[in-house]
């Protein structure tokens, strides 16, 4: 087996050959006399004057796991400018082709599809975009790591430039940075949007998480499901090990400088949002959408920072929940609004009692607002806590629309009586093991569990689940809410931890909408659905794969 991509060895500006390498080769990052960073294999013999700033490998294992899986490794006596830069440098040469694969299934004619819109977007994002970079000049840590983040996206763009096949086409910077700012994008569009058009599909739930106590504190178990459209299923688990000091003038490491986080080709964040550190912090979010179109005067394109940008820099500098809160709310935009959830499995001891604070943070986030609350005692008293994108805070609940919603739609918007916050409610007490906790959070049985019902024909949804697939709801069905309907979306992976398994930074996961309750429901599989023009170049044509453990070797 090969990489579809080849390591390009520089030898000048202008020379170069290309090496085809075996599979699961490490490579290395090295910057030479002349500043210029070159790729080699992992027994390449250091010269004087070199020196190797990281390394990395890629094993692609797309079609017989559902994963790729990329390690990244920088060396703590390097400048954190170039440690960055290296980063994204290999992983921009490994994963060339996934990465373009990745934008053409999600992002090409992002622009085309919205004109009206597009101009002010990219206005916006330049703007914000020069402002950061202005920045930069400041010597706080936030700043600090946010001008590392950059410089990882410098080399990222780089090394794909150098990394992809002769057929593969250019990606500018600005590309790879809209493609991080996916999500983001969304909310910006909103906020800009003086026609009037909502591209939001009403009530689209995007992601599932839950955090369990075992009994008898035997286990802290912590799952994610992502909701997505299916042309996202392209996906790379990461583990970024970058030893970044904390600032510019600071000798000390950064707590989270070791990472994993499920991911996409090009993506250097989670996406996702599911992160395990070495600070004993894991982080993991569900979106909460803003209803309320007048609080989006409050997104500005100076003065604030992306949300994907601010979770990197807390899960970098934060050593604790308050830490993470403190460092996630500064310069707030406002876009891709969430519930963030923040454990600490360093306060947590198997078999022990939970300290009575410091354990789980809550926080949620609207455009112009953010709020967070120790829920340590909330986790001791009922013994788990669910995520499933309707806001616990009432003061979020009430600001975000969703009382109105609830006025309009009924419970299926209220926090407590929405059909995943039943079905947790109700199943979250089966769970006493990790096998357990994934039978749950793989679960989708919706013709059959009353809690699926809806005033639908058919009278019930696949998106009534704790893993939806909306693609098998009925085409002529109708539904109240159009997230109900049929459409090329659902629960496209689930990740699992337990306290045992963060020790190591390690996750089990599968890839791919669930199969439901005993496979009732069988693979999503590309050729043999309504969607086979939707994109989804380089994915698996079907999607049948069993949960994996990957364990790092780096």
């Amino acid at each position: 087996m090969f990489l579809k991509s080849c390591l390009l060895l520089f030898f000048t500006l202008w020379e170069f050959r290309c090496l085809t390498i075996p599979k699961n080769q490490t490579i290395l990052a090295v910057k030479t006399a002349k500043n210029r960073f070159t790729i080699q294999y992992k027994n390449y013999t250091i010269k004087q004057k070199e020196a190797v700033i990281g390394k990395a490998k890629f094993t692609d294992n797309i079609n017989s796991t559902g994963w790729g899986y990329l390690e990244i490794r920088t060396m703590l006596l390097t400048k954190d400018v170039d440690q960055a830069y290296a980063a994204g440098f290999l992983e921009g040469v490994l994963t060339a082709d996934l990465i373009y694969s990745h934008w053409y299934n999600s992002m090409k004619g992002y622009c085309t599809d919205r004109p009206n819109i597009c101009k002010n977007l990219t206005d916006f994002m330049n703007t914000n975009k020069y402002w950061i970079l202005s920045q930069f000049i400041k010597p706080d840590p936030f700043w600090y790591q946010v001008s590392l983040f950059y410089k990882q996206l410098d080399g990222l763009h780089d090394g794909y430039m150098r990394g992809k096949s002769p057929h593969t086409p250019d990606l500018s910077w600005d590309d790879l940075f809209w493609l991080n700012a996916m999500d983001d994008l969304g909310d910006i569009s909103e906020a800009l949007n003086t026609s009037g058009v909502d591209d939001k599909v009403l009530g689209s739930g995007s992601c599932s998480a839950l955090i369990k106590l075992l009994p008898g504190n035997k286990d802290l178990l912590m799952s994610h499901v992502t909701w997505a459209g299916y042309e996202s299923m392209l996906r790379i688990q990461k583990r970024y090990s970058l030893r970044y000091r904390k600032s510019h003038t600071s000798s000390k490491l950064i707590h989270g400088f070791d990472m994993s986080f499920s991911s996409y080709p090009g993506v250097i964040q989670s996406g996702d949002d599911f992160y395990l550190m070495s600070s004993g912090l894991a982080t993991m979010e569900t979106t909460i959408d803003n209803y309320n179109k007048s609080l989006w005067s409050n997104v500005k394109p100076v003065g604030q920072v992306l949300e994907f940008v601010r979770a990197m820099v807390a899960n970098r500098l934060a050593d604790s929940p308050a830490e993470w809160t403190d460092t996630f709310k500064l310069y707030n935009s406002g876009t891709y609004n969430n519930q963030w959830m923040i454990v600490n499995y360093a306060a947590f001891q198997p078999g022990n009692a939970l300290p009575d604070k410091n354990v789980l943070h809550v926080l949620e986030q609207m455009p112009g607002y953010v709020v967070h609350e120790d829920l340590t005692g909330h986790l001791i008293n009922q013994t788990y806590w669910a995520s499933y994108n309707i806001p616990y805070f009432p003061s979020v609940f009430n600001m975000s629309g969703y009382s109105d919603l609830v006025q309009r739609y009924g419970t299926w918007f209220s926090y407590s009586d929405t059909p995943r916050a039943r079905i947790f409610a109700r199943d979250h007490v089966n769970i006493h093991c990790d096998q357990c906790m994934w039978h749950l959070m793989r679960s989708n049985d919706f013709k059959n569990d009353p809690e699926s019902r809806c005033d639908c024909s058919p009278p019930y949804s696949a998106e009534n689940a704790i893993s939806a697939r909306c693609d098998l709801n009925p085409a002529n069905g109708t539904y109240p809410i159009p997230a109900m309907g049929h459409r090329s979306h659902g629960a496209t992976d689930v990740k699992i931890t337990t306290s045992k398994l963060f020790q190591r930074l390690e996750f089990k996961a599968v890839s791919g909408p669930t199969l439901g309750i005993n496979n009732s429901l069988g693979p999503f599989c590309w050729s043999k659905s309504d969607y086979a023009n939707v994109n989804h170049q380089d994915q698996p044509d079907c999607f049948e794969f069993e949960q994996v453990l990957h364990q790092w070797s780096l």
